[in-house]
C-alpha cells in the first residue's frame, strides 16, 4: 500500500506547490488525479517517484520509505516507474529494443515473449523494428508506457498517459492497458485533463485546486454531487443556476425540454455534437446549456424542467 501523509513541497519559497497532501492507494487499485494546470498534479507524481525532497511530511510503500536525491544516488524507487510527458526514449534503436533494454539478457526468449506481449497491449505490433526517431509523439508515448511495463512495476505513475495518442486509437488503448494493469495487480497513479480516465477506469479520484486537495472520493460520487462549479466542470458544461433562491450545480443531460413547464427558456445558440446538439438558451437572466435530440431556432421560447440527481 501506498500512504502518503502530510507531505508539502515547493520548488520557491512561499510559493508551496504541493500543501499538505494526505491519502493512500492499495495494491492494484488505480487512483486519478485531475485539476487544472499548475496545480500540482506532475509533481506529485514526482514526488511518490521519489525526485524530490520533501520540506514535510512522509511517502511509504509497505514498510519503506520512499526518500528524495539527498539519501539516493539514483533518484526514483526501484520499485515504481513513472511515465513523464517527455517520454526519454532512446531514439536511434527500435521499439521492441526499447522495451528489452529492461529486461534480461540472460533469458532472450523470456525477454522475446515479454515484449510481443506489451507489444499486443500498445497496439505496436506492426512498428516493433522501426527506430524511435521515426515514429509521431503518440506512438513514443505508447513505447514508453510498455517500457515502463517491462520489468512489472508494483506502481505505474503516469502523467497525462493518452494527451498526444489519435481519439481513434485512445479508447482502445485505455481499454487494453487499464484491464492489462488490473489483470496483473499493478496499482496505478493517472494525473490528466480527460475525464474518461477517471470516470470509466479508476477507482478512486482525488481532485486538486491551488495546490491542496479538494476533494478525495469515487469518481461516480464525485461526478454525480459535485462540490463546487470548479469540480464539475471538469467533467462537463456546467452550469451554476437559481432555482427557488437556491444556487443548484446542473450538466447539460439535467436540464430537459418539456412541452409544458412553469421554466421557459429562450434559446440563444445550438451546437452540434454528433449524435445531440448543444444548446445554449437564457432562463431568468442566466445563461444555461442543455442537450437535445435536435437543432432548436434561435429566440424560440421553450419549456424546461430540471433533474436535480444524475
Amino acid at each position: 500500500m501506498l500512504k502518503v501523509s502530510n507531505i508539502s513541497y515547493q520548488y520557491t519559497k512561499n510559493k508551496p506547490v504541493l500543501n499538505d497532501f494526505s491519502f493512500k492507494v492499495n495494491k492494484g487499485e488505480h487512483l486519478c488525479i485531475m485539476g487544472e494546470s499548475g496545480c500540482g498534479k506532475s509533481t506529485l507524481l514526482k514526488a511518490i517517484y521519489g525526485l524530490f525532497d520533501l520540506q514535510k511530511g512522509t511517502i511509504f510503500w509497505n514498510d519503506e520509505q520512499i526518500t528524495g536525491p539527498a539519501e539516493n544516488l539514483v533518484p526514483g524507487f526501484e520499485k515504481f516507474k513513472y511515465v513523464a510527458q517527455d517520454f526519454d526514449l532512446m531514439p536511434y534503436i527500435s521499439v521492441s529494443e526499447n522495451i528489452k533494454k529492461f529486461l534480461s539478457r540472460f533469458y532472450p526468449e523470456e525477454s522475446e515473449a515479454r515484449t510481443q506481449e506489451l507489444l499486443e497491449v500498445i497496439q505496436m505490433k506492426a512498428f516493433e523494428h522501426t527506430k524511435v526517431k521515426n515514429l509521431s509523439g503518440g506512438q513514443k508515448q505508447r513505447v514508453a508506457i510498455a517500457r515502463a511495463l517491462a520489468k512489472e512495476p508494483e506502481l505505474l505513475l503516469l502523467d497525462e498517459p493518452f494527451g498526444q495518442i489519435d481519439n481513434f486509437k485512445k479508447s482502445g488503448l485505455r481499454r487494453r492497458l487499464f484491464a492489462y494493469l488490473k489483470e496483473k495487480n499493478i496499482a496505478c497513479i493517472v494525473a490528466t485533463h480527460d475525464k474518461n480516465d477517471a470516470l470509466s477506469f479508476a477507482d478512486k479520484l482525488i481532485v486538486i485546486r491551488n495546490n491542496s486537495i479538494l476533494v478525495n472520493n469515487s469518481p461516480k460520487s464525485i461526478y454525480q454531487n459535485p462540490t463546487s462549479r470548479y469540480v464539475a466542470a471538469l467533467f462537463d458544461d456546467v452550469n451554476e443556476i437559481v432555482i427557488y433562491s437556491n444556487k443548484v450545480l446542473l450538466y447539460p443531460h439535467q436540464i430537459k425540454l418539456v412541452e409544458k413547464s412553469e421554466f421557459r427558456a429562450i434559446c440563444s445558440n445550438a451546437y452540434f455534437k454528433g449524435f445531440y446538439w448543444l444548446i445554449e438558451a437564457e432562463f431568468n437572466g442566466q445563461n444555461v446549456f442543455f442537450n437535445h435530440t435536435s437543432k432548436i431556432k434561435t429566440n424560440e421560447e421553450v419549456c424546461i424542467e430540471f433533474v436535480l440527481h444524475s
